[in-house]
């Protein structure tokens, strides 16, 4: 792809981001009545009067909103305390509330959930499961029903060709995975190997292919099950190319500056949720969200799959990269081991809410 082309379309990824954090904003003032206030602001005077909760963007965030706020009412009355919900309509916002302290505890994908334990000093609480038992979900690659491609040596074949709708960077399924599963190991950069790259959510990216307006898309197992209940018809005009290694469950995360004796209430809340004597009218709330059928406990060694990918990643591309000399790429390869190391060992360290 030309650099001017490239540019163009990280500029008008760079203007949309922006745009759709602030409707996101307006959309919480409108919804909730309320700013968003979260709980630091109240500890001066050591009683916590509310806790915040950020939405991993599913869908528009209006929408997010109004799945997750059942389930959050019925956590609110379990807590005997306010919980007031972000949305965002990026994985880059929901990243910044968590690094400015905007959002208290928050669901959010492994790669998310890595950047909030290692930079914004939040941890690992519990993460999700769902209703057919799974372990995780997969990230797949979507293209027309009736595109000629047939298995990704054809899609091989056609560098500089072909249409690519994404999701940001900071996604697992819809980046991440099929970066360093499809193009890194044959060195190839997907913002490089096609003709123009778009940048949305699973969501539109799904629309994308089935109105023919991109040729490949990344999408995952779980959000193609959403998809086609509410689009059935254009759920029928697409069809996966490829699918990826097992990816876990998405988590829930916390602020470590929190009081302990608060961190645990709200893990056990989770945890319990759905466990109960209202267990049926509990698990109807969570279906509304992504059929959940509940969290689990887990701590932050949950992420070290997470880790892995990114550290695959980013040795592939080490490999691919032009280097002075081969000891140059072997210092840095030396390196990509050595914060990866660091980082699982940080991850496995015994932690407690």
């Amino acid at each position: 792809m030309p650099k001017d082309r490239i540019a163009s379309q990280r500029s008008k990824t760079r203007t949309a981001r922006f745009a759709g954090m602030r409707v996101a904003w307006l959309l919480v003032l409108l919804l909730l009545g309320a700013p968003a206030v979260c709980a630091d602001q109240t500890q001066a005077t050591g009683h916590i009067n509310a806790l915040t909760f950020g939405i991993l963007p599913i869908g528009g965030p209006s929408e997010s909103l109004a799945a997750w706020r059942p389930m959050l009412d019925d956590l609110s009355h379990t807590l005997h305390l306010p919980i007031r919900s972000l949305s965002v309509s990026t994985y880059e916002g929901l990243g910044e509330a968590m690094a400015e302290e905007r959002v208290d505890f928050a669901f959010v994908s492994g790669r998310l959930a890595l950047d909030a334990v290692i930079h914004d000093r939040m941890q690992v609480i519990a993460q999700l499961t769902r209703s057919n038992g799974s372990r995780g979900y997969y990230s797949v690659l979507l293209v027309p029903r009736d595109s000629p491609l047939q298995s990704l040596d054809d899609l091989y074949k056609q560098p500089g060709k072909l249409r690519y709708a994404r999701g940001e960077v900071l996604s697992v399924s819809g980046y991440l995975v099929p970066e360093t599963q499809v193009f890194a190991n044959r060195r190839l950069d997907s913002d490089t190997f096609f003709a123009n790259v778009s940048v949305d959510n699973h969501q539109n990216n799904a629309l994308a292919v089935a109105n023919n307006e991109a040729d490949v898309a990344t999408n995952n197992t779980a959000d193609m099950e959403r998809f086609a209940e509410r689009f059935p018809d254009q759920y029928a005009r697409v069809r996966v190319l490829w699918t990826s290694s097992l990816i876990p469950h998405a988590v829930v995360v916390i602020r470590t500056d929190l009081p302990a004796d608060l961190r645990q209430r709200v893990a056990a809340a989770l945890t319990s949720y759905a466990k109960g004597r209202n267990a049926q009218a509990e698990l109807a709330k969570l279906h509304l969200i992504h059929d959940i059928s509940g969290f689990m406990p887990a701590g932050n060694e949950t992420l070290v799959p997470f880790a892995d990918i990114e550290f695959n990643l980013d040795r592939r591309r080490a490999y691919s990269a032009q280097w002075v000399s081969d000891a140059a790429m072997q210092a840095r390869l030396k390196k990509i081991d050595a914060e990866h190391e660091a980082l699982v060992r940080q991850l496995m360290a015994p932690s407690s809410p």
